[in-house]
């Protein structure tokens, strides 16, 4: 068996087409006695010592014409012939020649049974567990018993064997997943998570991403969990708005309920959606109060707080299990936060803004050409989302430059409060955001700015990257630090513009700890 780290392996998720090659490069062993004499015997015979491949494949560079060359610093040139040969290992399987063994891969639970013509050798080098299941068989055949998403794509996985690379849509990812863990061919097995990490974002009429969180979760593999869970988290307005939303399990519902970095229109567009889930679903009523307290009441706005009293069903038949959470919420609105503090612990969840996207609390930046010079915007937030700082507002300054010197190194605000780029050759993206006048109003309040870059994948637009940073930084250390903004085709650009949208988010400061909900 190959070695996991060593293993060279393709993954397409669009067909391959392979080329054919020109009648110069049309062999066939009837010009060679050894080749002429390549029955089952005499591969069966050498298969061991591989002295049937290795003629092979001598007698293969004998007789095609090169169709590559790459000088090396030495002043040897490498004659590269790989597409030939993946093409002949693809004849080799597709015709059966020379097959030891045939691979009889029945369905589970059926009698329904495909027979693929393979050969011990290629299967032995590939996966160790192949070898112990040949060395104990006591026929020519191999019986595998799958299930029937297994088996629906054993001949994809056994071809990949043979050539090192292979097609498949998302649906097929699991099922090929499960078959390259099985029989150990880690190199497969690794491509395909790194696959399935990748497209996330990918178009399907019943989505995957909450199908592949399940399988992950089964199977124990943390990247790809933690993959899942951040993208839904990222990208929860789309996730809710998609019939993928429905299928989530009680255990992944509650899991996003309690994670501050959803990112979203607003508190209330998911409570709508977790209404829409509990009927669809109608889980037990301890999951629903579980699920409806994990609600951050304190950021719906009060006047559609008293709407969903009065029309929502839900709210209606779980109203003691909530109320006390719906009393401290019209208190934190009908309070300053200051007053609040005294008497309440207000680093409660409840207190605590998730990253909304509605216009109160930030604000788009489409920033064109992001290499060419800083920019600079300027937005209005609310001051917080209680009632009683609901009108009142703060302009904020953001800045952007390509290049920028450390923090000590500039100045950065005139008489007038607005800043002053100093800009620099060399250096990395920054971006800076400062509230543009100070305010009595601000006591007890600390603002944490969160920076979104948007992106597309797979032509749908995601959230590439999240930065955070509090009132006592004005910038974020390690803002776009792996991007590379000078190629068109950065991960981070969308028609060759930073999509940015900057979100603040008051956070209050207790000044009287108590206990919470």
């Amino acid at each position: 068996m190959l070695h996991p780290k060593r293993e060279r392996f393709k993954i397409k998720a669009v067909a391959i087409a392979t080329p054919l090659s020109d009648s110069t490069n049309q062999w066939s062993p009837r010009g060679c006695e050894r080749c002429a004499r390549g029955k089952a015997s005499v591969l069966h015979k050498e298969s061991r010592t591989g002295s049937w491949a290795a003629h092979q494949a001598a007698h293969l560079s004998a007789h095609i014409q090169p169709v590559g060359e790459w000088p090396l610093d030495n002043g040897a040139t490498v004659l590269n012939h790989s597409m030939h040969l993946v093409q002949r290992m693809e004849n080799l399987l597709t015709l059966g020649n020379s097959s030891d063994v045939s691979l009889r891969v029945q369905t589970m639970n059926t009698d329904e049974v495909k027979v693929i013509q393979a050969h011990s050798l290629v299967l032995t080098l590939q996966s160790d567990l192949f070898e112990e299941l040949l060395l104990s068989r006591n026929n020519s055949a191999l019986v595998l018993i799958e299930t029937s998403e297994c088996a629906a794509v054993f001949d994809k996985f056994v071809r990949y064997l043979y050539c090192g690379d292979i097609s498949l849509r998302l649906d097929q990812a699991i099922s090929l997943h499960k078959l390259a863990s099985k029989y150990r061919v880690w190199g497969l097995q690794q491509g395909l998570t790194q696959y399935m990490t990748q497209h996330l974002s990918s178009d399907s009429p019943t989505g995957h991403v909450v199908s592949w969180y399940n399988y992950a979760l089964q199977i124990g593999d943390a990247t790809l969990r933690d993959s899942c869970l951040q993208y839904l988290s990222w990208n929860l307005s789309s996730v809710l708005q998609s019939g993928e939303w429905g299928s989530i399990s009680e255990d992944l519902l509650l899991s996003l309920l309690q994670r501050s970095d959803l990112i979203l229109q607003s508190e209330l567009e998911l409570y709508e959606a977790l209404e829409a889930w509990i009927n669809q679903n109608q889980p037990i009523s301890s999951t629903i109060e579980t699920a409806l307290r994990a609600v951050r009441y304190g950021m719906i706005p009060p006047q559609h707080l008293f709407r969903l009293q009065k029309h929502s069903p839900l709210m209606a038949k779980h109203y003691e299990a909530i109320r006390d959470l719906l009393y401290l919420a019209f208190q934190f609105h009908s309070a300053s936060p200051i007053q609040l503090a005294k008497y309440f612990d207000v680093n409660c969840s409840i207190f605590t803004p998730r990253n909304y996207l509605s216009s109160s609390w930030g604000s788009p930046w489409i920033i064109n050409n992001p290499t060419r010079d800083d920019r600079s915007f300027s937005f209005q937030t609310q001051l917080g989302p209680s009632g009683h700082d609901s009108s009142k507002r703060v302009t904020w300054n953001a800045l952007f430059s390509p290049r920028w010197l450390p923090l000590s190194a500039r100045s950065t605000y005139t008489e007038l409060g607005a800043m002053q780029p100093t800009r620099t050759e060399g250096g990395r993206p920054r971006i800076i955001v400062t509230p543009a006048t100070s305010s009595p109003d601000f006591a007890g309040v600390s603002f944490q700015k969160t920076v979104i870059v948007m992106a597309k994948q797979q032509g749908k637009v995601i959230v590439r990257h999240v930065y955070n940073f509090h009132q006592s930084t004005e910038e974020a250390g390690d803002f776009l630090v792996d991007a590379d903004l000078q190629r068109r085709a950065s991960e981070y650009l969308i028609d060759s513009s930073l999509y940015l949208h900057v979100v603040i988010k008051p956070l209050y400061h207790s000044l009287l700890v108590t206990p919470c909900s």
